[in-house]
């Protein structure tokens, strides 16, 4: 054969076919498998988090401190504005005004008046205290009868008491320039006018409460992303090597999401003891206090919603401070190219 000629190809022998060259193989995972195992890892970076805390116990302290003490002022002072507004619930049910009338205004006169002041839409009922009735009851409140006795004659004028429909400050304002017209009328008393003052300053109270509040929780979360953004710093190391095997943000950002919702848990739980301890503290004198304007109201605690629902918020807001903390300072790690 010639150097030239054309090199002949083998036959493939009958009865085998070819051998097929294959490349590698991809491994295909299903969905459920995706989620078991995204589930083991949340339960591993939660279990992961919680252990780090326990294993720093100083600073864990002092930060679920620092998240208590803020929660539980706030939460605090909304339970002692609840027990007041309790406290002064029914007190405007009894809300009524006082028509002192002429010294020279009779009985049957006194009770005519009461009869068409009780015919007015804006009126629920009237009541009739006369002269002889209003000495009566003053001679037993007074404890000054025998002085009283001595008088050449009854000082104190006919009194009509008039109950309204309505408490508002403007209804009862009206009502009041409409009593004083009558030309019997020597002089109008609103005498839950204090009320309505109490009632205005607990309306300023729940105001500044929720500004409180919304301070508070801010402050919360800038505690936690303090605390997170020390803890990736102490980490970079770990989460520049796994970020080289492949891990992704993801992966390296769920133990940190963990640790500042652990945080805010705990924060959160401490202030709800916080606030029964101090509610427990200042109880006997409140209570005597009370007692004093003969009401036998009991001072009351978080009620079981805000047991749940403090903890819960807080581990929220701790979660939210952990998320900014993480966004902010992750990206700044990245393995360096050689």
């Amino acid at each position: 054969m010639g150097r030239n000629a054309t090199p002949m190809k083998p036959k493939p022998r009958p009865g085998k076919p070819p051998r097929r060259q294959s490349g590698a193989r991809t491994a295909r995972t299903s969905l459920r498998d995706r989620l078991e195992s995204w589930r083991h890892h949340h339960l591993a970076s939660a279990r992961d988090a919680a252990r780090r805390m326990v294993l720093t116990p100083a600073s864990s302290i002092m930060t679920v401190l620092v998240i208590a003490i803020a929660l539980s002022l706030p939460a605090g002072l909304s339970v002692l504005l609840d027990n007041l507004r309790a406290v002064t619930s029914g007190w405007d049910g009894n809300a009524h005004l006082s028509a002192f009338l002429h010294m020279d205004i009779d009985e049957d006169r006194q009770r005519a008046l009461a009869s068409e002041w009780r015919g007015r839409d804006d009126v629920l009922r009237t009541e009739v205290i006369t002269r002889a009735e209003a000495l009566e009851e003053y001679k037993l409140l007074s404890g000054f009868g025998d002085a009283l006795d001595a008088l050449p004659e009854n000082p104190l004028p006919p009194l009509v008491i008039v109950f309204p429909k309505s408490t508002s400050p403007a209804a009862l304002e009206r009502l009041k320039e409409g009593l004083a017209e009558a030309p019997q009328v020597d002089v109008v008393q609103l005498d839950l006018e204090w009320v309505r003052r109490l009632y205005a300053m607990i309306d300023l109270g729940e105001r500044i409460i929720g500004a409180l509040a919304l301070a508070l929780a801010l402050a919360v979360v800038l505690v936690v992303v303090n605390t997170i953004r020390l803890a990736i710093e102490s980490r970079r190391e770990e989460i520049v090597v796994v970020k080289i095997v492949g891990g992704t943000d993801g992966f390296v950002r769920r133990p940190f999401l963990y640790t500042g919702f652990w945080y805010g848990l705990a924060g959160g739980v401490l202030a709800v003891i916080l606030v029964q301890l101090a509610l427990w503290y200042i109880a006997t004198p409140v209570d005597s206090l009370v007692s004093l304007y003969q009401s036998d109201y009991r001072m009351v605690g978080l009620d079981g919603e805000a047991v749940l629902t403090l903890p819960v918020f807080a581990g929220l807001l701790g979660l939210m401070g952990a998320w900014l903390a993480v966004s902010r300072h992750l990206k700044d790690i990245e393995p360096q190219a050689f």
